[in-house]
């Protein structure tokens, strides 16, 4: 028994500790979000009388669905264009030697060195000097906030895939020219379905990133029509933590859904891909 323990028996232990402490939290969300009361201080583990009240609360009271829509679209399109801009860039950057390419990739590794919340300010001037002229692109705008994470994204997704792209062998690119392919041709139908997994892991990232975020959001967006489900459910528990915590971890938990959802939609591609990719001499 006692060597059980020292080889086999501490892992178990160990797996365990592990699995409560990652379970806990979720637990006391969901418990908040069925506990009645609806309040932090009332909150524990095991909620007295649970019921779906705090969930009802939430759409009533709160302009709930639609930052949930605003949400969706604004972290589905900014990952999916996000995606496909960095997988241009990064296929010119790895295939194709020009002028300022070495250059462009160091600029594109040194702005990332910086966090995007310092020029907040600067981006904040732009964006209400673009609401002038366009306002549907401007501050208190969710198509606004997009390209501002659009434009966050493109270097680190940038750099990420096309270190990928540099372990594909360059005969392929080769074998389709001869072959008769143009560059177009190339990239879409030979390169894309070797790197779908950087892409899949890519749109997962972006797409967790952006629902999620709430610094940069909760600047720009005001207005209950413009908020997204991070500033929404931030403003819930602002001022009120106390009062408004059980109709916010309702919310949480809605908020997860998107992402499950895209989790699964991609997985396949994530864990099939590096398979279905790979090069066979």
């Amino acid at each position: 028994m006692t060597a059980w323990v020292r080889t086999v028996g501490w892992r178990h232990a160990a797996g365990v500790a592990a699995v409560v402490f990652s379970l806990f939290p979720i637990v006391f969300v969901v418990s908040a979000a069925l506990n009645p009361l609806g309040t932090l201080s009332s909150t524990g583990l095991v909620p007295e009388a649970a019921g779906l009240g705090n969930f009802a609360d939430l759409f009533r009271n709160t302009d709930f669905p639609r930052w949930y829509l605003n949400s969706i679209l604004v972290a589905g399109l900014a990952a999916a264009a996000g995606v496909f801009l960095s997988i241009l860039a990064a296929y010119a950057f790895s295939r194709m030697r020009f002028r300022g390419r070495r250059v462009g990739l160091v600029t594109l590794l040194l702005i990332q060195t910086f966090p995007q919340f310092l020029s907040v300010v600067t981006i904040y001037i732009i964006f209400a000097g673009v609401s002038d002229y366009y306002p549907p692109f401007g501050l208190d705008s969710p198509w606004g906030l997009m390209l501002l994470y659009l434009g966050g994204a493109l270097g680190v997704n940038t750099w990420l895939m096309k270190g990928f792209l540099d372990t594909v062998p360059k005969e392929l690119d080769e074998s389709a020219v001869i072959d008769g392919a143009s560059h177009a041709q190339v990239f879409f139908r030979v390169m894309l379905p070797l790197v779908a997994p950087i892409l899949a892991v890519t749109a997962l990232l972006g797409f967790i990133g952006t629902i999620n975020e709430v610094l940069l959001a909760n600047v720009f967006l005001r207005s209950d029509d413009a908020k997204t489900l991070a500033v929404g459910l931030y403003g819930l528990v602002a001022e009120k933590r106390n009062a408004n915590f059980g109709m916010f971890c309702a919310g949480s938990l809605l908020t997860a859904i998107p992402t499950v959802v895209v989790f699964q939609a991609l997985q396949r591609y994530i864990v099939t891909g590096l398979t279905s990719g790979a090069v066979k001499g």
